[in-house]
């Protein structure tokens, strides 16, 4: 029987493990540093079997998928390197890829693939008790091979995304970490900068009181793990800021819109409406 080994049983740790038990036979073994996350995950089977040492719960595995905070990717693989099967396959879950892919070409041997994965797929709520088995369902899945990885592993990793029901994509990583810098760590930041703004305000509190559904939504990321929203940031650094720069530029023309009003403005709103609608329905033809 396969074994997979999930180093990391938060969100997407157990939600990845709910989504294989549901469509594979596989023996899934979990790590997570905190006893009682690891036993939340057995209660709910996310994993068949729980290890507090990392090394016990890589022994043998045929597959580890990393679902931990960027940054610790690379004590990860530093500890698990030697001791991993031949053959193996390593992948991960991580929001950037470039640094990522560096570490694993540093600590994996060359009888380990590496190949690096990134869902585009998550919730308000995080921690093993938001994991849900669909979270993966229809979401693109991005992958990027490591410059060692065989053919077979690559074919193996794709198989899996295609099980749990998302959609793969293939990407270098430099190309992967500059677009999700714009869809993806630009809308974190502006989440939870508006959040610091208005709620710092010392008007905040009859705000809150009118703050609905548009509020709600464009806060959500500020929900999000502020660890691994740190981690996104020290490891994309210059894809963000330069994305930092572009959104300041146009919310700097929006600011001179609205100060001299005028049909302008209304021209920049159907803009960016339409920009919506078209790539809402570039999604609905994907699909």
């Amino acid at each position: 029987m396969t074994r997979i080994a999930i180093i990391g049983l938060g969100l997407i740790g157990g939600s990845m493990g709910l989504a294989l038990k549901k469509v594979a036979d596989l023996e899934l073994v979990g790590f997570a540093r905190r006893p009682e996350v690891a036993s939340k995950a057995l209660s709910i089977g996310a994993v068949d079997r729980a290890e507090g040492n990392l090394l016990s719960a890589v022994k043998e595995a045929n597959l580890v998928i990393i679902a931990t905070p960027v940054v610790a990717i690379k004590e990860i693989l530093a500890q698990i390197g030697e001791r991993l099967s031949q053959g193996c396959i390593v992948t991960d879950t991580a929001s950037t890829k470039a640094q990522v892919m560096g570490w694993a070409e540093e600590f994996l041997p060359s009888s380990v693939s590496f190949i690096g994965g990134h869902p585009m797929a998550g919730k308000e709520a995080s921690g093993i008790e938001a994991a849900d088995a669909a979270l993966f369902a229809g979401c693109t899945y991005c992958l990027v091979p490591g410059r060692g990885a065989t053919t077979e592993a690559i074919n193996v990793v794709e198989g899996l995304v295609r099980q749990i029901g998302a959609k793969p994509i293939f990407l270098n990583a430099p190309e992967h970490d500059s677009l999700v810098a714009a869809i993806s760590h630009l809308p974190l930041l502006l989440s939870a900068a508006l959040v610091s703004a208005t709620t710092r305000s010392p008007s905040w509190p009859k705000m809150a009181k009118l703050a609905a559904t548009g509020f709600r939504d464009l806060t959500r990321l500020a929900s999000g793990n502020p660890v691994m929203s740190l981690d996104i940031c020290l490891t994309n650094r210059e894809p963000i800021l330069h994305w930092i720069d572009e959104y300041i530029k146009e919310l700097g023309e929006f600011r001179r819109l609205v100060s001299e009003g005028g049909q302008e403005m209304e021209q920049a709103f159907i803009r960016a409406r339409q920009g919506r609608e078209r790539w809402l329905g570039e999604i609905v033809e994907g699909a």
